[in-house]
């Protein structure tokens, strides 16, 4: 019903975990609920005289169904499959996060293995899910990818931006795009975003100046030496890394700052703070 209502389903397919206990498939459940998902369905793929689905959904499906299944996930018989359906953007996004869950917990995960990923192709829009308007999904600046000349401004969500991020076990480690130089083309593009050429001229005046003289093309990537620090060193947390570091309160206990602001500072400052009463 809700695949037919416009919803997607999306599976992660765990390997050989048939002898897993219940409390393993009910407690990856629990976890994605708790991230705010509506859950993680799932079921273990059997065969006795014929393929069945063990678990709370897979009574649902046939054996014709688990056939096809089997074949697309390419999973086997004692793999087990769990199901997210729903908005594409809230599935991928909880099917992500469990990813990394379940091998964690089932111990897949090489930590002394740096496994390296580029990420491209990125949208230069998505869909506002709030406004139901296209708004930019990333970094405003970038090139689109393609011929310019041909490229199809009627159909935003298929444009692609010359973005790109280098991740290392999961932690981004770089960052880059190659660069709008083309002020006609930037104006084009925030209009698709809802910016009409004054606004766009009012927040980014300096740089269209800058650009009106002739930028060639150009583009680059900033890499964060930290995060490549922090896995050097084997460390979890980036503050470990990281000269004077911050708490989670966004606080430098080394320096005590932010610190209480005296009288005489808010004077200067022509800033009065009055404490409201219950």
């Amino acid at each position: 019903r809700l695949v037919k209502s416009g919803s997607n389903v999306r599976c992660i397919v765990t390997k050989n975990t048939k002898e897993k206990p219940r409390s393993f498939f009910d407690n990856i459940d629990k976890w994605a609920k708790e991230q705010g998902a509506s859950g993680l369905a799932y079921f273990t793929i059997e065969k006795d005289n014929k393929i069945t689905g063990k678990g709370p959904v897979g009574k649902f499906f046939s054996e014709e169904s688990l056939k096809e299944i089997m074949k697309i996930c390419q999973a086997e018989v004692g793999d087990s499959i769990f199901l997210a359906c729903g908005k594409i953007n809230e599935i991928e996004k909880i099917l992500s996060i469990a990813r990394d869950k379940i091998a964690r917990d089932l111990n897949l995960i090489n930590e002394d293995q740096f496994a390296f990923c580029w990420i491209v192709d990125y949208p230069m829009y998505e869909l506002d899910e709030q406004t139901k308007k296209i708004k930019f999904s990333h970094n405003p600046f970038s090139m689109p990818q393609g011929d310019l000349d041909k490229l199809d401004f009627s159909n935003p969500l298929e444009i692609k931006a010359f973005q790109y991020d280098i991740v290392c076990n999961g932690v981004e480690l770089s960052s880059g795009a190659i660069r709008n130089h083309i002020p006609e083309l930037m104006y084009k593009l925030f209009s698709i975003a809802g910016y009409d050429k004054t606004q766009v001229e009012k927040k980014f005046s300096g740089m269209l100046n800058a650009l009106k003289y002739g930028a060639p093309p150009h583009g680059g990537i900033a890499p964060g030496i930290d995060r490549i620090v922090m896995l050097l060193a084997n460390e979890k947390n980036i503050r470990e890394v990281t000269l004077f570091p911050m708490n989670q309160n966004a606080q430098d206990l080394m320096m005590n700052a932010p610190s209480e602001v005296g009288t005489k500072q808010l004077k200067e400052l022509g800033i009065k703070i009055e404490i409201k009463k219950d």
